[in-house]
Parts: structure tokens; C-alpha cells; sequence
């Protein structure tokens, strides 16, 4: 149940709903397979595993919710070959050309046929709603995934009033001033990656991995103007991660000092494991989210 890459909004206003009132919302939108002629389902199933039932998981005031897709696969060159055999026996039985119109009928009833016999997968996208915080928190850095699962979520809440993070001070110039000056706000330290881009028009990309940040050739690069916009960080030796200029967090870690304290915990189930470590997992990120925020200056006004 760790989370691993981080897209964070804020709620424009106090969260109404209650973990309960969610949870019957979301049962309006649970999942179900794709029919024979659907591509894409998408539902809400309850977050704690397939043998779990409450759709919502609700514990430290939060509350954690899954979102399940599935897609049917059908390979693009299997259907081009399919298209182009049925062009080819329409010209040579009618002796005609096939018109572009009539390609994308024949690509749409290909595609109709070949529905029932394409395979399926699935993918899961995690996310929770931090009330007391005012944080929507979705374990995924992809814009499509990230839409998918904010897009559902308000139309079975019926409004889902937030926006993307935003602070006083620009994340790219303060990484930047980290890294020129060599010194980082109070519990952070840095890792051993970054992303540096030229600010002209031409927007060269610098990406560094593996090497010490504090060195000469970073330095050069600050020098002839770049600014950072990916930054590999670590806070209060209790989290590891990659900062982007958008506040997005990548590649997201929680280190031994967090992960030491599940030792005492006595799961014995994937559910309650997962419990005890959402549970952890959470209260560590209300405590580093209201740090980020404090680092950046807070809140754009």
C-alpha cells in the first residue's frame, strides 16, 4: 500500500462528505468487466484487495479509495492488416478504389468484430482524500491516469471542488537556489539526481543521475543560466524522493526509520497489511506535505 509517485491537490473548500457518505456514492460506479463490444470499463472496487468490501478504507480521518480499469488490447498491427486485407478484396472483386470514408467504416466494423476475441488487462490507481489537510492525493504521476481517476470520482460525488497545488514561490527557483548556494531548507538533503533546463527558447535539457550534485559540472550548468526542474531529495531520513517543478513527486520511498515501526505490527492478512501500512504511510505525509508547503512559502494567494 505504499505510494509511489505523487500528483497532490488542495480543496478549494472544507470536505463535506463523510467517509460513510462516500462510500455509498462510490457504490453507484463500482467496476465491472468490459462487455463483449466495450473498450474501456472503468469502476471503483474496495482498495484493501479483492477480498475486501468496503469501497472506501477509512482510518486517521482519511480516506483511501481505488479506481480499476480495464482496456481491451487489440494490437494496432493486427488491425491495419485486417483493414488492408478487406480494402484489397473489395478493389479486386469490384474492381474500384476504396474510398477514405469507407476505410474508417471497414477499421470500425473490424474493430466491432474483433472485440469479443481481444484480450483484456487491468490496472489499479490508488488515491486518498486527507479531510483535515485538505488534500486529494492520487499514487500516480501520469496525466491520463491522474484524469481518469479525478474525472470519475466527480462525476459519482457529483462535485469535487480542487486544484492543483499551487505556492508562493516558484519550485524551480528555490531548487535552483538550493543547489547554486549549497544549502537546502532545514530537514532536507540532497540526492543524487536532478533535471536542469536552459530558461531560452531553445530549452536544453540537462538530466543527471548518479552523481554528486554539489559538484563543478552541476555548478556550470547554474552558471550559464539552467534551472533545475527535477530534484531527487530526501527529508528528515524518513523519506526519499524526485521534486518536479510542478510539485509532482516521483519515485517516492519511505526509508528504514518509517518502515522500522511496522515491525511491531502483527498482520496477518494482505488486508491487514495493507491497513497498517496506509495507516503509517498517511500520517507520514500530513506531517512532509505541511513541510513542502512551509518550504515553498506556502499557499499562492
Amino acid at each position: 500500500m505504499w505510494f509511489k509517485n505523487l500528483t497532490l491537490f488542495r480543496f478549494a473548500e472544507p470536505v463535506a462528505v463523510t467517509a460513510g457518505e462516500l462510500a455509498e456514492k462510490l457504490g453507484h460506479a463500482v467496476f465491472y468487466p468490459c462487455a463483449s463490444q466495450e473498450m474501456v470499463s472503468l469502476g471503483w472496487v474496495p482498495p484493501l484487495g479483492p477480498k475486501a468490501t468496503d469501497l472506501v478504507h477509512a482510518v486517521n480521518g482519511c480516506s483511501l479509495l481505488c479506481l480499476q480499469v480495464e482496456e481491451k488490447v487489440l494490437p494496432a498491427a493486427v488491425v491495419r492488416e485486417a483493414i488492408a486485407a478487406k480494402v484489397t478484396s473489395i478493389q479486386e472483386q469490384q474492381m474500384r478504389t476504396v474510398r477514405r470514408h469507407e476505410k474508417d467504416a471497414i477499421r470500425d466494423e473490424i474493430i466491432q468484430d474483433l472485440l469479443p476475441r481481444a484480450f483484456s488487462r487491468r490496472r489499479q490507481s490508488h488515491a486518498y482524500i486527507d479531510p483535515r489537510g485538505g488534500w486529494l492525493v492520487v499514487n500516480s504521476a501520469s496525466r491520463r491516469v491522474v484524469a481518469e481517476l479525478t474525472g470519475l470520482l466527480r462525476k459519482t460525488v457529483g462535485s469535487l471542488p480542487i486544484m492543483p497545488l499551487r505556492v508562493a514561490s516558484a519550485p524551480a527557483s528555490v531548487m535552483t537556489g538550493w543547489l547554486a548556494q549549497g544549502e537546502l531548507a532545514a530537514g532536507f538533503e540532497l540526492g543524487d539526481e536532478c533535471e536542469l533546463r536552459d530558461a531560452g527558447e531553445a530549452g536544453g535539457i540537462v538530466r543527471c543521475k548518479g552523481q554528486d550534485l554539489a559538484g563543478e559540472e552541476i555548478r556550470g550548468h547554474l552558471q550559464a543560466g539552467k534551472q533545475v526542474t527535477r530534484l531527487a531529495l530526501s527529508w528528515d531520513e524518513r523519506i526519499a524522493f524526485v521534486l518536479g517543478e510542478d510539485l509532482s513527486i516521483r519515485r517516492l520511498r519511505f526509508l528504514d526509520l518509517v518502515r522500522e515501526q511496522l515491525d511491531d505490527t502483527s498482520a496477518e492478512t494482505v488486508e491487514a497489511q495493507c491497513d497498517a501500512e496506509f495507516t503509517l504511510m498517511s500520517g507520514e505525509l500530513a506531517l512532509f506535505l505541511h513541510r513542502l508547503l512551509e518550504v515553498f512559502g506556502g499557499e499562492a494567494r
